[in-house]
């Protein structure tokens, strides 16, 4: 009985998270006509690709700026989360713990706070709107998560390891660069992850610092798609949607199994 609840439970999950996707797939075929209120749950009386071409249309150069932004700006934020969790975890100097508690200060401060100084900031330091401020963003923004995670793992690995390189005669970079990085992958997954779909679903930033949406990530575009015209096409609204969700999705399945492998990895400590 306790295995048939747990199955059942498992399946009226599931069939909660499906919902939502089953109202957007079969809305995205529909005709302006067709996306009625009152045949939500019902399939299209005729089949309308259209809107996913119309979507794609509309997305696409939003899409490649969206890569620009989201590839770089996860890149350099783990790099220096790495290097940052490296140093605090493994080199005891003087106030240490005082640097360490101010940068994950920064994961508690709202974006919302700080909206209206950091675009005097940027324009200050003349940073061209769209995708370089918004790198320069979520880099920034990335660095408090990436410490921790990557702080917590370097904790786990064992002291006779970095003994070890030391009296190879290795400094601290080059114990980092040849012994301390090379097994950091399952940090990096969990980092890259993160900070991709942070980057990729990010629309406040975007919003401020994008520079519209002939500059801005998908996020504006998609957007724009849903409320630029007159009338709402639901059916094209749907389908843009489901294309921005699909890099996402395709991330989480393909690392997905190392991702929480990731998050264990540090859990233990030798």
């Amino acid at each position: 009985m306790g295995k048939a609840f747990r199955y059942l439970a498992l399946i009226v999950s599931l069939a909660l998270v499906l919902i939502p996707v089953y109202v957007l797939f079969v809305t995205s075929f529909k005709g302006a006509g067709d996306a009625d209120p009152s045949r939500t749950w019902m399939l299209p009386q005729q089949w309308n690709f259209g809107n996913w071409a119309k979507a794609w249309h509309a997305l696409a150069p939003a899409l490649a700026r969206t890569f620009a932004l989201v590839i770089p700006s996860s890149i350099i934020s783990a790099m220096l989360g790495s290097m940052n969790g490296f140093v605090l975890s493994r080199w005891r100097f003087p106030g240490a713990n005082v640097v360490f508690t101010l940068i994950l200060f920064g994961m508690f401060v709202p974006y919302q706070a700080l909206m209206i100084p950091l675009l005097k900031m940027l324009l200050a330091m003349e940073v061209p709107q769209g995708i370089p401020a918004l790198i320069l963003c979520h880099v920034v923004y990335g660095i408090p998560i990436t410490t921790l995670i990557f702080r917590n793992y370097y904790e786990s690995v064992p002291s006779e390891l970095i003994e070890a390189a030391r009296v190879d005669g290795a400094g601290m970079l080059r114990t980092y660069w040849s012994v301390v990085l090379p097994i950091s992958l399952p940090s990096f997954v969990v980092v890259l992850i993160w900070q991709f779909t942070a980057a990729w679903n990010d629309f406040l930033f975007a919003l401020f610092f994008g520079g519209g949406t002939q500059r801005g990530p998908v996020t504006l575009a998609l957007n724009n798609l849903a409320n630029g015209a007159i009338m709402t096409e639901y059916g094209a609204s749907m389908a843009g949607a489901l294309i921005v969700s699909l890099p996402t999705l395709i991330v989480y399945i393909a690392l997905g199994k190392y991702f929480v492998g990731g998050l264990m990895s540090g859990s233990v400590k030798g």
